[in-house]
């Protein structure tokens, strides 16, 4: 009888090449469609509290369910929930001011300081108690903890987490920050605190920076300004953070004798970008508002995009199963660092 062999293609051929060039950007493309698609949900009534990512991340993650997506999208949704996210991450450094922080945050830093360390052990018990997903809690007590999303997709490489993981943590800390942030925007009127202290207590204790803005607004101007410098420091404290878990999954690694991580060179373009928005725009180079703003856009986009690859990859049965227990530990961890800053405010 004549055998038969299947071919294989091989990798060093042109037309292999095109090929993967080819699905590549056709998966690319499909992440900028449906970060779009986010954008504009994001306008909608409602869902405009939420913002762009999460409603990137729900939209992919409804899409995968019922409609999944073709294999030869895979490599760019792949490229999109790793390159562009660190991309994203190293454009956020334009977002913080160092020199503002040095000058006028020491005091807002060791709140901030207070604020993660409360959060990362608190969360990390509770989540113990509970039996909750290691790796999906330590997400999100770096979310609580620092700025949401952006802590969450810089820690996660960090720790080796799964990417549904890092999906699955954006969308409960935007659930979460969301919830709360209207929680206080209710109860300002009736806080025996002043505007200035009551932004500074959002900026504080609240998850995302859109959070933050959500609940000071309605206190003025200032409130508002004194809330996002609050914020700005704890998204400072995201760059030792992440050498200092870095230090310890490498020690961790020696004593289990597990592979050691790689160095997430990301966080340096973080530092280097930061150094450039504080010290170069404004001073040796002029930029434009609307410059700055573009900037802005663009990152957010970019970051939506990356948050759309790792929506796309999540499986909904993992989520019934892992998401709930973790879900109910940030509850817990958010409700007792809202009550703990606001009484420090006032008794302090």
């Amino acid at each position: 009888m004549e055998q038969k062999f299947i071919t294989l293609p091989n990798p060093n051929e042109p037309r292999f090449e095109k090929r993967i060039k080819g699905s590549k950007l056709l998966g690319i493309g499909f992440t900028f469609i449906m970060a779009s698609l986010g954008f504009v949900i994001s306008k909608i009534p409602g869902f405009d509290h939420i913002g762009p990512l999460a409603c990137a991340i729900l939209l992919s993650v409804v899409y995968r369910q019922l409609f999944d997506y073709p294999e030869k999208f895979r490599v760019g949704i792949q490229f999109s929930s790793k390159i562009l996210l660190r991309f994203a991450i190293i454009l956020y450094g334009l977002k913080l001011n160092l020199n503002v922080i040095f000058h006028q945050g020491i005091p807002l830093l060791l709140r901030g300081t207070a604020t993660i360390l409360f959060s990362i052990i608190v969360l990390m018990i509770i989540a113990k108690w509970l039996k909750a997903d290691t790796s999906l809690s330590i997400l999100l007590s770096v979310g609580t903890g620092v700025c949401g999303a952006a802590a969450i997709a810089a820690i996660s490489p960090i720790i080796d987490s799964k990417e549904e993981d890092t999906a699955m943590g954006i969308g409960i800390i935007a659930l979460v920050g969301t919830i709360f942030s209207i929680v206080y925007t209710l109860l300002f009127p009736f806080l025996s605190i002043s505007p200035i202290d009551y932004g500074s207590w959002a900026g504080i204790s609240l998850h995302e920076i859109a959070h933050v803005a959500l609940a000071a607004a309605p206190a003025g101007e200032d409130a508002l300004a004194m809330a996002l410098l609050s914020k700005l420091t704890r998204v400072f404290l995201l760059i030792p953070l992440c050498f200092v878990i870095m230090f310890w999954k490498k020690k961790k690694g020696k004593i289990e004798d597990t592979p050691n991580i790689d160095f997430p060179w990301f966080l340096i373009g973080f530092i280097f970008m930061s150094f450039i928005g504080s010290y170069f725009f404004g001073h040796f180079i002029i930029v434009s508002t609307k410059f700055t703003s573009s900037i802005s856009l663009a990152t957010t986009f970019i970051l939506t995009m990356a948050m759309t690859g790792l929506g796309l990859n999540i499986n909904i049965k993992e989520v019934r199963t892992k998401a709930i227990r973790p879900l109910i530990a940030i509850l817990i961890t958010s409700f007792l660092l809202s009550i703990l800053t606001y009484y420090s405010y006032i008794l302090i």
